[in-house]
């Protein structure tokens, strides 16, 4: 009872402080200024140091949100909930100067048990996309006439939101070998887009236009595992996940006006476009191998179809996503109480190339390695030795592909604190 109620306070305490920490924005990137901003993976702290696998990958001690069919490995008697945050530190180059940047975000709140005998549930709170940027640019424009002095613009960007995603998830074993599931999301949030120009000539009225988007919706993520025995102590598990596209509910505005000493004197207003927004069809494969449950080694394929979808309700604004990765696990002796023969290691790496278009090209390529640690809250019995937190470290590079764009590189912190106990046990009274 004792666990149990240090979770209760531990899920109290998140839920307390979870508007505060929906507020820190976990981007900093001026490709946040294209499409919905830096999109999340739907991972937790255990798939990140692992180059964010998951599709194929199943555990009874961890949550997996990536495939939700993984939610039928949950154990019979517990209860699990994981909560984590990430510490970024981020710098960027255009070959002359460089930048930098820090900030902290609120990852993700999730919580797993079972509902019956081949049915696991979760439930939880996850990012989509973060926006977040600000930078501006001078540049001189081609003069009139020889005898006109050049006129110098000075354009400023800022940007700021992003999406979130309440879930609730069920997976359900089929076959003893088979299970699928399902995560029903309620997708929302909002981003603002601001532009500004002004000039050094006092007969060009300074400009701004203003982007905005209200987003709330269902997202709906399915998901299949299967479980192949190759020996006593090997085991290959391939995952399949599907994404359905689909039209958003969307409140958006856009305005342009010119001011002269602060009064309007042209403004324009558009402040609803008809099926503005669209999330993309996307198709995840995975597989996972695993040796004596202490070496596990997997592979995922990641495909998102945003280059068939509408952005402020034009086409072709995106380029479809794709992402490959690669992880591995290796985690001593599971049956042993020694702190460092409990602890596990993780390594993994991706690539990706990004969604985002500018000037209607693909902008860049992004590179990441990881790896980290998971050990045990405490190996003094059987409840706390389940209990654990989780230390993953990365490295990405986003590496432009056309002139104008920045290169990036972060170094990102994650903890993870998974509470793993067993509140579905019945007492025996003698």
């Amino acid at each position: 009872m004792i666990h149990c109620r240090k979770t209760l306070i531990a899920i109290l305490l998140i839920f307390l402080t979870s508007p505060y920490c929906w507020g820190q924005n976990g981007a900093n990137s001026p490709l946040t200024r294209y499409g919905f901003g830096q999109l999340s993976d739907q991972s937790l702290g255990s798939n990140k140091a692992m180059g964010g696998i998951g599709i194929g990958l199943r555990s009874g001690l961890q949550i997996n949100v990536s495939n939700p069919a993984s939610y039928t490995a949950v154990d019979s008697l517990s209860f699990l909930f994981e909560t984590g945050f990430t510490m970024q530190n981020a710098n960027f180059s255009d070959g002359t100067t460089k930048l930098n940047a820090k900030n902290s975000s609120f990852d993700y709140l999730a919580m797993q048990f079972r509902l019956f005998k081949g049915m696991g549930m979760t439930l939880g709170f996850l990012p989509y996309s973060n926006v977040g940027y600000s930078f501006s640019s001078t540049e001189e424009l081609p003069s009139q006439s020889i005898w006109d002095d050049p006129t110098t613009v000075s354009r400023s960007y800022n940007g700021t939101g992003g999406l979130h995603q309440a879930f609730v998830g069920v997976g359900y074993e089929v076959l003893p070998k088979l299970s699928v599931g399902a995560n029903v999301s309620y997708l929302f949030g909002n981003f603002t887009h601001k532009v500004s120009a002004n000039f050094s000539d006092a007969n060009i009225y300074p400009l701004a236009r203003t982007y905005y988007a209200e987003i709330s919706d269902i997202k709906l993520d399915f998901g299949a595992q299967y479980s192949l025995k190759l020996g006593k102590k090997d085991q290959l598990t391939l995952g399949a996940t599907y994404s359905l596209g689909k039209d958003l509910h969307a409140i958006n505005s856009y305005i342009s006006q010119q001011k002269l000493n602060g009064s309007v004197v042209i403004s324009d207003s558009v402040t609803k476009i008809n099926k503005a927004f669209q999330l993309p069809h996307a198709f995840g494969f995975g597989a996972t191998y695993e040796h004596d449950e202490r070496l596990t080694i997997g592979a995922d394929v990641l495909l998102q179809k945003f280059s068939e979808t509408r952005f402020f309700g034009r086409e072709g604004q995106l380029a479809d996503r794709l992402k490959c990765s690669v992880g591995a696990q290796y985690y001593p002796d599971p049956t042993s109480n020694n702190f460092f023969k409990q602890m596990k290691y993780r390594a993994g790496a991706y690539y990706s190339k990004p969604y985002v278009k500018v000037n209607g090209q693909e902008a860049a390529h992004e590179y990441g390695i990881g790896a980290g640690i998971t050990f045990p809250i405490s190996t003094w019995g059987w409840m706390t030795q389940r209990s654990i937190i989780s230390i993953s470290g990365e490295w990405v590079k986003i590496d432009p592909k056309i002139k104008g764009v920045l290169t990036e590189n972060y170094l990102r912190l994650s903890v993870g604190l998974t509470f793993n106990e067993r509140w579905f046990v019945k007492q025996k009274v003698r």
